[in-house]
């Protein structure tokens, strides 16, 4: 009889406390062993040497459109690409879904589309906006793991921004409930009227569309959000930061005992200003693309711990919304979702970053800073949420080598390194040798609940 229901032999697990070579051992969807030459057998053997054994990804801002808007991207194609990707865990924002994610019926739908057709486990984001104050309370019980908020237009006519005293009662019932709020920090004020001033002008280039949304703009917001935080107890995370000062005015807050955190994203750590003037729309998000010097802020920040998430905000979008050389009118939002790990293996080994800062960053963070057990590492007990990787290989992006729905992304075109082998959740293999290999079985996961697990099958 097998000890163990997998086993992985021969790799160098990567955590956040370092790199070993050991085996694996994973038995009812959870990590029973790692250590070397483990003895017994298995019902299934992954044979590892020379690839390396990551925690899965964590990506806690994703936008998988579903339901309402599947032909954007949806659940089944968002994390077929994110599998092909070692990511094992991914947290849907409340838009671009119809309807978005305001109460606890919206919430029901977007649940079941995801227990429907993920392929890894999901959580899900509430949101707030200004009528739904009093439905947060029903989304808390439900289990999203926090509720997002936008200080400046969202692109989309559905989800709408708050004004200064829906984030400040948003914020109070947060606390009350116990649950975060995340802030799309831009000014709505300042990028108004420098995109209403470029428009008059006739001015839509991508350097236009750049120059309307500058620095100040997302300082002065994050500045707000955390004041608002700091008045009402409630515990703040600031998404997709493009400027080091912006980290600098977290991590002055936090010094202060102000409960908040941040991330930025990979493709402010790959691209920058100059990248989305040569590629056009796909380089399109907001914040936009910045000069290379606040990459290299971003960077540095990294390196030193002052980020401690990394997340992709995969926001796909029909191809058709992103063509034309009218910047404010095409989507803003970048499909990257698939190449995480890869643009931080190709760009951190430029800059000297170490594994087990990646393993941190990109997987255990998330998981710890919103309260999501089981998740983010490698060692006993935690679910066998797993990306083992062959950091050896290298091959410029093709548009066939991408699971979205639309094979649109800015890395197409760019040599990046690694390559995801196999990646397992709750212990089962789900993409392997290029393919998927298992059919959906994401499940829901909430603050403080474990996935549910599924009794020993391992396909």
């Amino acid at each position: 009889m097998s000890r163990h229901d997998v086993l992985i032999r021969g790799g160098e697990v990567v955590t956040s406390s370092g790199v070993v070579w050991a085996d694996v051992a994973i038995s009812d969807g959870v990590v029973a062993e790692v250590a070397p030459e483990i003895e017994g057998g298995a019902r299934r053997e992954i044979d590892a040497s020379g690839l390396h054994v990551f925690p899965g990804l964590v990506d806690a801002h994703v936008h998988f459109s579903e339901p309402g808007r599947t032909h954007w991207e949806g659940f089944e194609t968002g994390t077929r690409a994110f599998a092909a990707g070692g990511a094992t865990t991914v947290f849907d924002m409340p838009l671009n879904a119809y309807p978005p994610t305001v109460d606890g019926e919206s919430f029901d739908l977007k649940r079941e589309a995801g227990e429907r057709s993920a392929l890894v486990d999901f959580a899900l984001w509430g949101a707030i906006q200004p009528d739904n104050l009093e439905r947060m309370e029903e989304l808390a019980e439900r289990g999203v793991v926090g509720f997002k908020a936008f200080m400046s237009p969202s692109g989309t006519e559905d989800f709408r921004s708050v004004d200064d005293l829906d984030l400040y009662e948003g914020m109070v019932e947060a606390a009350r409930l116990g649950l975060p709020v995340a802030v799309h920090a831009e000014s709505a004020q300042i990028t108004g009227r420098l995109a209403r001033r470029a428009l008059s002008q006739l001015r839509i280039s991508a350097r236009d569309y750049a120059e309307s949304r500058p620095a100040i703009a997302e300082l002065e917001a994050i500045g707000r959000a955390i004041l608002f935080a700091g008045e009402t107890g409630c515990s703040l995370h600031i998404v997709h930061v493009t400027i080091g000062r912006g980290v600098d005015l977290v991590v002055d807050a936090r010094r202060r005992g102000v409960d908040v955190s941040c991330e930025t994203c990979a493709h402010y750590l790959a691209l920058t200003q100059e990248d989305l003037e040569e590629l056009g729309a796909v380089a399109k998000c907001a914040p936009p693309l910045r000069p290379a010097q606040e990459r290299e802020a971003l960077w540095e920040r990294i390196l030193d711990g002052r980020i401690p998430m990394v997340t992709s905000d995969h926001s796909p979008c029909p191809p058709e919304m992103k063509a034309g050389d009218d910047m404010f009118r095409v989507w803003g939002g970048i499909s990257g979702g698939q190449s995480t790990l890869n643009v931080l293996l190709t760009e951190g080994e430029r800059r000297g970053l170490p594994l087990p800062t990646l393993a941190s960053v990109a997987s255990e963070a998330a998981a710890r800073r919103f309260g999501i057990p089981g998740k983010g590492g490698v060692e006993p007990g935690l679910d066998a949420d797993l990306a083992v990787v062959d950091l050896g290989h290298r091959a410029v992006l093709r548009e066939e080598d991408l699971f979205y729905r639309h094979r649109l992304s800015p890395y197409v075109g760019r040599e990046l390194r690694g390559r995801v082998v196999h990646t397992l959740v709750r212990g089962m293999p789900v993409f392997s040798g290029g393919k998927v290999v298992a059919e959906p079985r994401g499940r829901l996961v909430r603050p403080g609940v474990r996935a549910e697990t599924p009794v020993a099958g391992t396909g």
